[in-house]
């Protein structure tokens, strides 16, 4: 981008989940116009948006139709399952993507960023292979070694993902896996298990006419591959701090564009080991929605537009935690939400979904404290305090 933009601007969001509420509602503080897409209708993002479109996000005619409608300054996307190839075409015709079709291209799928990363970049990963059917899946972990880590190459929230720690779980890793893929692939990727001492995501904001800068890092728990906890900051030595940025800094030069990436690291005694990148902001980073000055919605609105950030203050010992749902419900309630207020520090945010399934992810605690510990503690102890019901249950 040469120079800045006027406001407002017409922006366009692929992938309309709670990240992207987030987005919007950031986006329109500063008075743009957000158009709100996803594959199903009054998704969180939508209930917020200026307009909505239910589209296949993989049908490149339906990418088409909507973009001739709206005619969006930006194409902003915010999943994985998305024609990426269209988002190229619709680059070369002027509309801006977020933070380049190309690096949405090589982020969307698990195996292009690592090839980057690995092959080209010379980045440090876990060992890793691929499998396109159950029979390529043994022979690779066999090669790798138990216990692994498998997942599809494409798919979000950590769905799809197990450790496989003998031979005897191949076939139900390999079930999981392709049931949990998203896109038209079925190809998984096969890790070394690193017996890390933390995992943390390094809040990677670049800019277009100014410095790469990072929030401070967030600490983070997840389960199946799938964010539970998160806190910041992190401890994290400076030398080791220091590495992990030079890395992410690395790697986003390499994609160019303008955005916030959620860059994932392994942390170990004495190494810092590339994990994975997301190109928008990170569903471990809700925890800056109160540990920030400006939380990571805002940095991502302010990158894109070409806006100042002056300055990242980190407000303190905070942490989040994550409401699930344990039910398949089209009419959901939630029960609870006065007690886990009562605390002070504590806030939280319901994200809207229209209906629930077990394990779907449906609202997040958020804490502070006088340590991380304190902070994680309140906001786990908020969580337990939820409960998910039937409206009709609920009403009877």
């Amino acid at each position: 981008m040469k120079k800045s933009l006027k406001l407002p601007q017409k922006l366009m969001l692929l992938g309309s989940g709670e990240l992207g509420k987030e987005f919007t509602i950031a986006a329109q503080r500063l008075g743009n116009y957000v158009i709100a897409v996803d594959r199903y209708h009054n998704a969180p993002a939508m209930q917020v948006a200026d307009e909505s479109e239910v589209i296949s996000m993989l049908s490149p005619d339906q990418l088409e139709s909507i973009v001739q409608k709206h005619q969006p300054n930006f194409i902003i996307p915010e999943i994985e399952a998305i024609r990426t190839e269209k988002l190229i075409e619709f680059e070369q015709r002027g509309i801006i993507v977020i933070p380049t079709a190309t690096a949405t291209h090589y982020t969307m799928n698990r195996d292009r960023i690592r090839e980057l990363a690995h092959q080209k970049l010379g980045i440090r990963t876990a060992k890793y292979g691929y499998a396109t059917t159950l029979e390529e899946l043994i022979e690779v972990s066999e090669k790798i070694g138990f216990p692994n880590v498998v997942k599809p190459v494409m798919s979000s929230s950590g769905k799809g993902q197990s450790v496989v720690e003998s031979p005897e779980k191949i076939q139900t890793a390999w079930k999981y896996a392709v049931e949990g893929s998203r896109g038209d692939s079925q190809k998984l990727i096969v890790e070394e298990f690193i017996p890390f001492e933390l995992e943390i995501t390094l809040l990677t904001i670049k800019q277009w006419n100014a410095p790469t800068i990072f929030c401070p890092p967030i600490g983070h728990l997840q389960e199946r591959g799938d964010y539970r906890e998160s806190w910041q900051p992190a401890v994290v030595s400076e030398e080791l701090l220091q590495e992990a940025q030079a890395i992410a800094q690395k790697v986003t030069d390499a994609l160019g564009g303008a955005g916030i990436f959620g860059v994932e690291f392994f942390i170990t005694k004495d190494s810092v080991i590339f994990s994975e990148l997301s190109p928008r902001p990170h569903d471990t980073g809700m925890v800056t929605l109160i540990s920030q000055n400006l939380n990571e919605f805002e940095l991502h609105l302010r990158a894109v537009l070409d806006l100042p950030i002056p300055k990242i203050e980190q407000l303190g010992a905070s942490a989040s935690a994550v409401i699930l749902a344990n039910r398949n419900s089209n009419s959901i309630a939630f029960v609870g939400v006065q007690d886990a207020l009562s605390e002070p520090d504590v806030d939280l945010r319901l994200f809207g979904k229209p209906n629930s399934r077990p394990g779907r992810r449906m609202g997040v605690t958020l804490a502070k404290g006088r340590n991380v510990q304190e902070a994680r503690d309140k906001a786990t102890t908020a969580v337990s305090k939820i409960k998910i019901v039937d409206q009709e249950d609920f009403d009877a």
